[in-house]
């Protein structure tokens, strides 16, 4: 028999699925089945999961006909579970290494019927918080066997069922299974402890809790919290059937009742507040009802007081009480904030002259109407006219000539701009007034830290890349890498966002965790790739014939990305030995990363300006060069994922793979899922163009493999989804 069961519920956790299904399969730990339940989750998580499933036997998907809701789901899982204990672990939470043998030996050492493991609660920030056994059992029992009779401390561990590693057969005897709604694991978690005769505890964060910035229950505001009650009276139901011989442990569980009322109605984000007096009456009516005979321990001062009018059913006072605590907290707030950061205040005081005479104006403008016809696009932090914006706007002229687009961008780009798309120069006057005034704000990166979000505006992220090295709030577990990044700002800049749009599902899955807000994902494929996927043979010789490239002449095209954590980076890279390899009838393109621009001299690195070597890093389009290129080398640039749209030979050259996955971190090894062929040292570069496997059948199967994980959205028409949706307003 196995000896671990592990049900996993799975429901809209695209996002943090993959980091929880890999937290258990990659343990050294192997005795283990995993039940996947897919709650007829409406995002990608269905097909993460089959991707897992056929790789790893162990991992067994099942999947609901209907939405069963998280009790439900987990039921589910339990009826078809196979092992000697079950361990119920939410989807978008993950375990720590070394966790499942640490597990598997105590529960052999000691066969309990349920073993209590350690968590830590883990902040979208990544901060983490000190052990939850220790508000329990300030001192580690270790390895003893005991019930809660003899310790019913155990009872203040935190109600849910991913901290509790139970024995089957017992579970299956009781008959416990989970109710529906929201805090099933209150009618879950207690009745289980009170019946088991046999607990131990394992003193070792095995869970990472994750405490995600939206979407949980805990932060959703909803009457639904009313269903805390149901659960409640389930517990104390189940306690009423099982007689005298747990009357020991009333008053606890009726401690803990009344506390989780009071903390569910003090919490602000959760109950609507026109519903807080209703809530507090039905607290008072089980308080009423399920105290025990002899009373229960009550804490002393404050907390004592709102106990005590909770049971004279004194809400005027009540919510009183609540005003004098919030206006203390406030207070006290107030005094810390008046002495933080004084050189804040010798900034605010410093912003003299020009630039604040704009910031006035741009407020100024904010109050005025907004311009219900005007859409504001920029990309790659002004640098002209490009990418998915570029995309969105040319199709918006044609689908919806009402919105004026308009443009902002840099006064040294200013000559770059395509004629007769209208433009302001960021900084100016007008460049401000459209920034307050425009309905829709289109860009491919943030909008700078300044710019406000105001009521029916429409903020549209399109992203620039798939992203292979971590993003966003993910850059937090590599900070050699995110040296200048302003996380809470960054926060701030995702709160503006209405949609973001999404090259496939793989990117929204990354969007979400690296992202956490509110916005509605356009899955749509990438706007800026239409022009690749509808391109036809003409348009590929009319790219090369603007280059001067001959049409039967080989082209191979170098794009590198950079370096954040390696200022200055060079590539191990000799233009000249990889042309000599190629051949005098090929080309060699290479284009450095736009981040370096201002350093640009018009040669790029180790690149001569002459020969059939040419710097294409001032080319301003780089979809011409896609076009005319036969072969893309890159090492983690996003331009994989658009190249492949051509369904052309793609070559992973990453001779710094290892430490650019341990500095800046990625989302997958790029080296064991290429797109192409792959070279790790320069020498195996060359060998890749010697001996043709730039194109054999290894490397077109791993093209095949990656354009059907990345490109399924690239059709020529996500620019259209994107206008329709996010411009026209049109649904479906």
């Amino acid at each position: 028999m196995t000896l671990l069961s592990i049900v996993v519920p799975v429901y809209k956790v695209q996002g943090y699925l993959r980091e929880c299904l890999d937290s258990i399969l990659d343990q050294s730990f192997t005795d283990v089945e995993v039940i996947a339940v897919d709650d007829c989750s409406p995002d990608s998580s269905g097909q993460i999961l089959a991707e897992y499933a056929a790789r790893d036997p162990r991992l067994r998907v099942l999947s609901l006909p209907v939405n069963a809701g998280l009790g439900g789901a987990r039921n589910a899982g339990l009826d078809v579970a196979t092992g000697e204990y079950v361990w119920f672990l939410d989807s978008d939470d993950w375990l720590t290494d070394g966790s499942l043998r640490a597990v598997a030996n105590r529960l052999r050492d000691t066969t309990p019927d349920v073993l209590i493991v350690d968590h830590a609660r883990v902040f979208w920030n990544f901060h983490e918080s000190a052990s939850a056994l220790r508000q329990a059992f300030p001192t580690s029992p270790g390895a003893e066997v005991f019930d809660v009779r003899t310790r019913p401390e155990t009872l203040k561990v935190l109600h849910t069922a991913w901290n509790k590693v139970t024995r089957r057969e017992f579970l299956v005897d009781l008959g416990l299974r989970f109710a529906d709604g929201w805090y099933e694991d209150v009618s879950f978690t207690f009745p289980l402890l009170v019946a088991a005769e046999r607990v131990t505890v394992l003193d070792r964060v095995c869970v990472n809790y994750r405490q995600r910035r939206t979407g949980a229950i805990t932060r959703t505001r909803s009457p639904r919290h009313f269903e805390m009650f149901d659960h409640w009276g389930h517990t104390f139901d189940w306690l009423d059937q099982r007689g005298p011989q747990v009357d020991a442990v009333r008053p606890q569980l009726f401690a803990l009742m009344i506390s989780h009322y009071l903390m569910v109605l003090g919490h602000s984000g959760r109950l609507p507040p026109q519903l807080h007096q209703q809530f507090f009456a039905r607290a008072h009516a089980d308080y009423q009802r399920r105290l025990p005979p002899g009373g229960y321990p009550v804490p002393g001062g404050v907390e004592g007081l709102k106990r005590r009018l909770l049971a004279a059913n004194r809400w005027r006072t009540f919510a009183a009480l609540r005003v004098v605590q919030r206006a203390r907290k406030k207070a006290i707030s107030t005094v810390k904030r008046i002495g933080r950061p004084v050189k804040r205040g010798l900034r605010e005081l410093a912003r003299t002259g020009r630039r604040t005479a704009l910031l006035g104006y741009y407020r100024i403008q904010l109050r005025l109407p907004m311009d219900q016809s005007m859409a504001l696009y920029a990309a790659y932090w002004y640098r002209g006219y490009s990418c998915n914006p570029a995309a969105i706007h040319a199709k918006a002229a044609e689908l919806a000539p009402h919105v004026n687009g308009v443009w902002v961008v840099r006064r040294d780009r200013a000559a770059s701009m395509p004629a007769g798309v209208p433009y302001v120069v960021a900084g100016t006057w007008r460049y401000y007034r459209a920034l307050a005034r425009a309905k829709w704000l289109i860009n491919n990166v943030n909008f700078p830290d300044y710019v406000r979000k105001r009521p029916g505006s429409v903020h549209i992220q399109t992203h620039h890349g798939t992203p292979v090295k971590v993003m966003g709030l993910d850059q937090q577990r590599h900070p050699v890498g995110a040296a200048s990044m302003n996380f809470p700002h960054l926060l701030r800049r995702i709160d503006r966002w209405d949609f973001s749009v999404s090259a496939n599902h793989f990117s929204t899955q990354m969007w979400e965790r690296a992202y956490p807000g509110d916005f509605v994902s356009l899955d749509t494929g990438y706007p800026r790739n239409d022009r690749l996927a509808l391109a036809t043979d003409a348009d590929v010789a009319a790219a090369r014939a603007a280059l001067g490239i001959g049409p039967d002449e080989r082209v191979v095209l170098y794009l590198p990305t950079h370096r954040e954590h390696q200022p200055g980076w060079q590539p191990d890279f000799d233009a000249d030995a990889l042309a000599e390899v190629l051949g005098p009838d090929a080309w060699l393109l290479i284009r450095s990363h736009y981040f370096h621009d201002r350093q640009r001299t018009g040669r790029a690195p180790d690149a001569p300006a002459s020969g059939r070597i040419r710097d294409m890093s001032s080319h301003p389009v780089v979809e011409d060069l896609y076009l005319a290129a036969d072969v893309l080398v890159t090492d983690y640039s996003s331009a994989m994922f658009d190249y492949a749209v051509l369904d052309r030979p793609i070559v992973i050259y990453a001779p710094d793979a290892e430490a650019y996955a341990m500095a800046r971190g990625v989302y997958f090894d790029i080296t064991a899922e290429p797109p192409g062929a792959v070279a790790t040292t320069f020498g195996h570069l060359l060998d890749v163009f010697r001996t043709g496997a730039v194109g054999d059948d290894a490397a077109v199967k791993a093209r095949t493999q990656f354009r059907a994980r990345f490109c399924h959205l690239d059709d020529g028409h996500a620019a259209e989804r994107v206008v329709r949706r996010a411009l026209l307003g049109e649904q479906g």
